[in-house]
């Protein structure tokens, strides 16, 4: 464990936040590999400014495990931190503080940590690395990085992502796709009512029905219990608009996410509310009032992951954990059903809690990273054995 929390102070140095670039933590782990004689390929942003990183240690032979991880780290500006959020911090009470030492550089850290053992070992089927970028803005690398690996690396291996799961083997999860509403009315004098059209009046009734929306999918018994908010969940985060309070404002926007279980798509769920505003807009326009309503994703939905076509992986797993492990669901996105959707076995699987990630002070316990290490070397163990299809 030792080299792993030495990698980790490393990792966590890089400031990878996800408006800015991934390159210098892409090149140490480019450097780090090579030193063992481990090749990587990158695969570049189209921006040029950041890059998915993919590397196989062992044979260019059928099977083996994918290790996914997200190089990225979500903001600290505004958060109260006790200490340096790039500088590791050892607190003295078994936990490793510093952004992304549990989101998710905790995982990535044990993985780089057994090459030296995994170059060794009589491997039969491969290790491969997924390092991602944009995981944090809408899981926008994995996509070219899951091609390129599927086109000339692997249909057959089988995925474990490391987000923080407390080392408990997770099987599903929901969807996710934001959005930004754009309401644009009639600027009038208050005093003026029947003159212009509230865009924020009009934005208000869009808001109530988002919400409303997720208590009818709750009433038509659309629930999976599997999950701790179970059921699709709809939830406005921000809003802006008006210009004065005596003005009936001309423009509002909103910003709102779908969060769709994994047995229901995006675009299923979103029709209700164009079907909605059209019939807003209709309205409106009947009564005189000129309004146009807008929306556009902000990102591309990043899929669920669904409870299926994970036998082997989730053996895998489970063959060498602690024998009370069980599967979970969780509400949160990852990458994992963007590798589901390209045809391979997907579970989630990695240390630290998930209430830890986004959090000033973020840490991860030195037991879950010493947890981790030593599922990965049982598991190394067993990719000494061929390929059974």
């Amino acid at each position: 464990m030792t080299d792993a929390i030495s990698l980790l102070t490393r990792l966590v140095a890089f400031d990878t936040t996800s408006k800015g670039s991934n390159l210098a933590l892409i090149a140490f782990v480019e450097e780090y590999l090579a030193g063992y004689g481990v090749a990587s390929e990158r695969v570049t942003s189209p921006c040029g400014t950041k890059a998915n990183l993919i590397a196989r240690i062992g044979p260019d032979a059928p099977g083996g495990v994918m290790l996914s991880g997200h190089t990225d780290v979500v903001p600290v500006e505004g958060q109260p931190w006790s200490t340096d959020p790039f500088t590791l911090h050892d607190g003295g009470d078994g936990r490793l503080y510093g952004r992304g030492s549990c989101d998710m550089k905790g995982f990535i850290a044990c993985a780089l940590s057994l090459v030296p053992e995994w170059v060794k070992a009589p491997l039969a089927q491969p290790i491969y690395f997924g390092f991602s970028y944009d995981e944090e803005v809408g899981c926008v690398g994995a996509p070219a990085l899951i091609e390129r690996f599927f086109e000339h690396y692997s249909t057959t291996a089988h995925v474990i992502v490391g987000e923080p799961t407390l080392m408990q083997p997770v099987v599903a999860q929901k969807g996710a796709t934001n959005l930004r509403t754009t309401v644009t009315g009639g600027e009038a004098h208050s005093s003026q009512v029947n003159q212009g059209t509230s865009a924020i009046h009009v934005a208000a009734r869009l808001v109530t029905f988002i919400e409303d929306t997720m208590a009818a999918l709750v009433d038509e018994g659309r629930v999976d219990e599997a999950f701790n908010v179970p059921h699709t969940s709809l939830h406005v985060g921000r809003i802006k608009g008006g210009t004065a309070i005596n003005i009936m404002a001309r423009e509002c926007t909103f910003e709102w996410e779908i969060r769709h279980l994994p047995t229901e798509t995006f675009e299923e769920i979103f029709a209700r509310f164009t079907a909605y505003a059209a019939s807003l807009k209709t309205e409106l326009e009947a009564r005189g009032k000129r309004v146009e309503i807008a929306t556009e994703a902000l990102n591309v939905t990043v899929p669920g992951l669904a409870d299926r076509d994970n036998a082997a992986v989730l053996r895998l797993a489970k063959d060498h954990l602690p024998g009370e492990c069980a599967n979970h669901a969780v509400a949160y996105a990852t990458e994992a059903g963007q590798f589901q959707g390209q045809g391979l076995q997907t579970i989630i699987l990695g240390p630290g809690s998930i209430a830890q990630a986004h959090q000033p002070d973020e840490y991860i316990e030195k037991s879950e990273l010493d947890a981790c290490v030593e599922f990965m070397t049982r598991m190394g163990r067993a990719l000494e054995a061929p390929f059974e299809g």
